[in-house]
């Protein structure tokens, strides 16, 4: 992992004393909120419906043990005993008091973390792949590049005041686990036939009220030129992005108004023009940056591991949770374990103070004190010997956080919506509770596959639903909260946003609509292994339609 160098301790120490006397002038009235507000966005406060929301960074998802129980131990002195962690791979605190933020962020700097261009017109947190630097798929850990663009980007003086919000995504693998294609500027890491690290480009990438997919703007850019191509975007952007309606503000806006030829025209000229200059990577700097990111000291162990088989076969449940949550790591005899916070019934992605405690010692006990937060809204411990598997399990189910559900149905994406935040329209959680009680038995939700539900609770699609399997958006409808479905959506590398089927539902329909398109998928697939979104691809929106919207309602 990175760590922090005298300059980054000077920097955020500074900027918590500043915000210190700066809320200190709000509470005293010497600042109206409306002075306040973007004072505080520049550190990650929010005014939701209820109460100031603190967020904090996790740059590219990547924490450490200690920093787990920091959060931990915010959630528990200065909130309500518990997080929520997103689909930017950072935490939200819902329910912190304005005169106790600043302290909090002085308990973060200790860690060496912080709430700095989470929010605001600013280039935001850089997130990644969650499986970097343990995916068997990989060519290179893309957190280093990842970190490169942290650096960079952390209060450039150029790009704090863009149009609106900037979204970058860096993955090391063709296989998208990121939802790269679906960020202002998507980054995968490759290799050319001569084995040299590059990039591939993407651009004008994202969801919320004009969902598009990401233009492949170049197809080979060298390693060395990074910086350059996307400051290169960001002036171009800066220069010309609109700044009369934010509605037609972000750069995919941009991409599809001007056109991508022509843009990358521009793009290539600036480019043209600043890639000599101090913006170029040197070979030394990026190797520096690659060592705190070196693997960690693995032991020599092989591929199976007998106690573990013999543990599959002793305990059902336990085989379910390996074969559903542990993915295949480039490490012979190791296991990439995803702790799916979506236990039945609960919001998903909020984890206790308790539970976050659980998952540092099982970082620090287990998986080489590392552990990540994936966009999907769960926590990731990257690097578990196979052997240790069935004492992981066992601390996870203590604590209810085993959860087999890793990529099904119930492993539900959804925002706060209007239970917290005041740019919802409709709720979100108790959706999400609800279809995870109706598909809560394990083997329904096996024999459904993967299927991946997504809910958002306004156009902003912080659910990302215009990406899930199946999505749904909650919209107020003269006053009544209505329920509109997409299907087909997908955020991996065959990235797609999702159809809208017809007409929305009701709070009390919307649970009885999923359960009609799953039972349509189920009557419809071909074989048992062809999944959700290879049926829809194959027989298109119609039979679910038809299922959804019966002739005689038609009528």
């Amino acid at each position: 992992m990175y760590r922090y160098d005298e300059f980054d301790r000077e920097f955020v120490a500074a900027r918590v004393a500043q915000f210190r006397d700066q809320v200190a002038r709000r509470i005293s009235g010497e600042l109206s909120e409306d002075n306040f507000k973007p004072l505080r966005l520049h550190n990650g406060v929010y005014l939701q419906l209820h109460a100031y929301m603190l967020r904090v960074a996790v740059p590219y998802g990547t924490l450490n043990s200690s920093q787990m129980r920091m959060l931990a131990h915010i959630a528990r002195k200065y909130d309500r005993d518990y997080g929520h962690f997103t689909t930017r791979q950072n935490i939200q605190f819902n329910w912190p008091k304005l005169a106790d933020i600043p302290n909090i962020l002085e308990d973060l700097a200790t860690v060496e973390m912080h709430a700095i261009q989470t929010s605001g017109n600013c280039i935001r947190n850089v997130t990644a792949d969650h499986f970097a630097g343990a995916a068997s798929d990989e060519v290179a850990d893309p957190r280093p590049y990842a970190e490169i663009l942290r650096q960079w980007s952390t209060i450039h003086p150029e790009f704090l005041h863009l149009p609106r919000k900037f979204k970058i995504a860096v993955i090391g693998s063709s296989n998208d686990r990121a939802a790269m294609q679906f960020h202002d500027i998507g980054l995968e890491v490759r290799k050319n036939d001569a084995g040299e690290l590059g990039l591939r480009v993407f651009v004008g990438g994202g969801l919320g009220r004009t969902p598009m997919v990401g233009k492949l703007i170049r197809d080979w850019l060298p390693e060395e030129d990074m910086l350059s191509y996307c400051e290169a975007i960001l002036r171009v952007y800066n220069l010309y992005g609109r700044r009369d309606n934010k509605y037609k503000a972000r750069i995919k806006i941009l991409v599809h108004e001007t056109g991508l030829e022509e843009l990358k025209k521009d793009i290539e000229a600036e480019f043209d023009r600043i890639r000599d200059s101090v913006l170029k990577l040197p070979e030394d700097d990026v190797e520096a940056i690659r060592a705190y990111f070196a693997p960690p000291d693995f032991a020599t162990l092989p591929a199976e591991d007998s106690g573990l088989k013999q543990a599959k076969l002793d305990d059902r449940s336990f085989a379910r949770w390996v074969d559903q949550n542990v993915s295949e790591h480039a490490q012979s005899g190791y296991g990439i374990v995803t702790v799916a916070l979506k236990d039945t019934g609960e919001a998903p992605g909020d984890a206790t103070s308790a539970q976050m405690d659980v998952l540092a010692d099982l970082g620090q006990d287990y998986s080489h004190d590392e552990l990540r937060v994936s966009h999907e809204q769960n926590v990731i411990l990257p690097h578990v010997k196979l052997s240790d598997l069935p004492v992981v399990y066992q601390a996870l189910t203590e604590a209810g956080m085993a959860s087999p559900n890793a990529g099904l149905i119930t492993d539900i994406i959804a925002c706060p919506g209007l239970d917290y935040c005041a740019l919802a329209t409709a709720r979100s959680i108790p959706v999400a509770q609800e279809l995870s009680q109706r598909f809560a038995d394990l083997d329904r939700q096996n024999e459904i596959g993967e299927l991946k539900l997504k809910i958002s609770g306004c156009i902003n699609a912080c659910g990302h639903h215009h990406v899930g399997h199946i999505g749904i958006l909650g919209v107020d409808k003269r006053g009544e909260e209505m329920y509109q479905v997409t299907l087909g959506g997908s955020a991996d590398e065959q990235a797609a946003v999702g159809e809208i089927v017809g007409r929305g539902f009701s709070s009390d329909e919307i649970g009885n609509a999923v359960e009609t398109i799953v039972n349509t998928y189920l009557t419809k697939r071909l074989a048992d292994d062809e999944t959700f979104l290879d049926a829809y691809r194959r027989l298109g929106a119609l039979p679910f339609k038809e299922a959804l919207y019966p002739a005689k309602e038609a009528a």
